[in-house]
């Protein structure tokens, strides 16, 4: 990548943080819901790599075979931070 290019984002990112650490709670949520549904209008521009259908393919074997069992994310993220 371009190393001005990366400068400019990091430039950004460091601009950016300040402002989103003033907002409110709802504000987050709403920018976060704005963003995620302007990455979905877009989403022929993203094409996901190999790798990821073979993983959920393998996931979903295992949840079917009994081998994995679903976790909610409050579960999971206490399992995680152990």
């Amino acid at each position: 990548m371009d190393p001005r290019l990366t400068n400019t984002f990091a430039r950004r990112v460091l601009n950016t943080t300040p402002a989103i650490e003033r907002m409110s709670w709802e504000e987050k949520h709403r920018t976060l819901e704005e963003l995620r549904d302007s990455i979905t209008r877009e989403d022929e521009r993203y094409e996901s790599p190999g790798w990821h259908e073979q993983e959920l393919t393998e996931t979903q074997a295992r949840v079917e075979s009994g081998a994995e069992q679903p976790m909610d994310w409050a579960n999971a993220k206490r399992k995680l931070r152990r």
